[in-house]
């Protein structure tokens, strides 16, 4: 009863911050649902709205998460990875949401970083910025100078970050309130449910609970720099473990120019195309290569070395793809370079992502209509992130799950592709990865790459042939032996269902196994 109570109140707050912003509309019917009604909506729209110009439906409603507050920031940041539930155009606007907030005191970061490391700040660090370089809704970081040691006798310039006082408490009362509302609008908005709101809000917890514990993000830095060893190309900062724990993190500090800075790098004697190249080069190998890519790949993340290497900070945000998805990606890109439709709906199918309740012939369809406009068109016009939201976005139509990792791997295309165009319109970032491609889909999708995974997989069967000849043939024993005896509670699933399925697979086993044996 409390729970529900303060969160009504603290649900009135949010819908009062969406009415001055203009946006209470795409809420109205959850927040009826979960308990204001329409009168109570009408009078917080007339009380508290007011006119917000041309502003866009998803511009209003980050103006009205900014001002809830860093756990509703946060939250928008995550929804905007969700183009499939909010479209692309309200998903574009809150991927802008900047979390620049006030900073807290430098009495308060001292204090943490001596109770998290269990040392005097003076012993840790030679010199310490009191002035925050920048404060985020979660944490804030201040440059520092280590002090000295036997590897880096003068210290070592890094980059301090410490966690807000107190945030975990504040995150936990708002998640918790989230969820509420979550749960509400599933029991009471039939309409609502294809958007699995609780799904969504256990999501934002998950991602938030990797950026409270700087240990997981700086295990996310380590991970990310050990996948790129070697290439000059890349650098990720350097973890300094022995002054980083749950609520700091000390890192490499890196120095750069903004990545989305042209005239800056030129001034520095560097070649734009050059450094898109390897921009390009970067997000296929994590994406493709390795599975593993940094998702929060913004220009305020990124920089530039002075030696042309492309610098990156912030892990909180990283994504995963299994070898299995990657194949799904490229097997349908082929696709669409070959206008190939019913060979990207066959891969849908395969995949599992296509329910067999829904037409493949009417799929096909709705994937010609995103192919065809872009057929023919030069490469420096063609969004291929575009391409693949618009396939994400026939989602809801046709019933497919869309894995949370490819939704978060398109809006990094988005912001790749937003860049590379700023820095040069003329240029599609992805021609520059052709060669990498090329050879990754030779080597991987290619017909001697399918002939080999064939063997694996033959070689599989036959290396586990054994152990299934030896089930048949404890399974013929115990037959011969008086039978099977099943768990009462099977039986009673089998009489419910029927007995016609099972007596046909247990002959089909008893035909297997005196085949077998003989």
């Amino acid at each position: 009863m409390l729970r529900a109570l303060r969160s009504l109140y603290r649900l009135f707050q949010m819908a009062r911050s969406a009415a001055r912003h203009g946006a209470l509309s795409p809420f109205e019917e959850a927040l009826a649902g979960a308990g204001l009604t329409p009168l109570v909506l009408a009078l917080i729209r007339m009380m508290f709205g007011r006119p917000v110009g041309e502003l866009r439906p998803g511009e209003r409603l980050a103006n009205a998460l900014s001002e809830l507050g860093p756990a509703f920031i946060k939250f928008g940041q995550v929804l905007s990875t969700r183009s499939d539930l909010l479209g692309e155009d309200v998903a574009a606007d809150l991927a802008k949401l900047q979390d620049q907030l006030p900073h807290f005191s430098a009495f308060e970061a001292r204090s943490t970083i001596e109770a998290e490391l269990g040392s005097p700040i003076d012993t840790l660090y030679l010199q310490f910025d009191d002035t925050p370089v920048s404060a985020a809704s979660i944490s804030q970081v201040h440059f520092a100078v280590t002090t000295p040691d036997a590897e880096h006798a003068e210290g070592r310039m890094v980059a301090v970050k410490v966690l807000r006082p107190g945030i975990e408490l504040a995150f936990a009362r708002d998640i918790d309130l989230l969820l509420w509302i979550a749960e509400v609008i599933e029991r009471t908005q039939p309409k609502l449910r294809r958007l699995k709101p609780v799904e969504v809000v256990k999501t934002f917890a998950a991602t938030v609970h990797v950026e409270m514990d700087l240990r997981l993000e700086a295990a996310s830095a380590s991970e990310l720099r050990e996948n790129f060893t070697g290439d000059p190309t890349y650098r990720v900062p350097e973890i300094d473990w022995s002054r980083t724990a749950r609520r700091v993190m000390t890192q490499q500090r890196l120095v750069g120019i903004p990545f989305d800075d042209g005239p800056a790098m030129q001034a520095a004697g560097l070649e734009v195309d050059e450094i898109l190249a390897k921009a390009a080069a970067i997000f296929f190998n994590q994406a493709f290569r390795d599975g593993y890519f940094h998702g929060d790949q913004h220009p305020g993340n990124m920089s530039v070395g002075t030696d042309g290497a492309i610098q990156v900070v912030d892990f909180g945000i990283m994504g995963r793809i299994d070898k299995k998805t990657r194949f799904f990606l490229a097997d349908m890109l082929i696709g669409f370079i070959e206008h190939d439709y019913g060979r990207i709906a066959k891969v849908f199918v395969d995949a599992g992502y296509l329910p067999t309740s829904q037409s493949v012939e009417d799929f096909t369809l709705n994937l010609r209509s995103i192919g065809e406009p872009i057929h023919g068109r030069p490469l420096h016009e063609i969004s291929f992130a575009r391409v693949l939201g618009q396939v994400f976005a026939m989602a809801e139509t046709f019933e497919i799950e869309v894995q949370p990792q490819l939704l978060l791997l398109q809006k990094n295309m988005l912001i790749a592709e937003g860049v590379s165009r700023q820095l040069h319109p003329g240029l599609n970032i992805w021609t520059l990865a052709q060669p990498l491609i090329e050879q990754w889909m030779i080597e991987n999708r290619g017909p001697q790459a399918r002939l080999e995974q064939a063997a694996r997989e033959f070689t599989h069967v036959v290396e586990r042939l054994p152990s299934v000849m030896r089930n048949l043939d404890r399974l013929v024993g115990h037959l011969a032996e008086g039978g099977l005896r099943l768990d009462p509670e099977a039986l009673k699933v089998i009489n419910r269902t029927g007995s016609a399925w099972w007596l046909w697979i247990i002959i089909a086993v008893l035909a297997a196994g005196l085949l077998f044996t003989r």
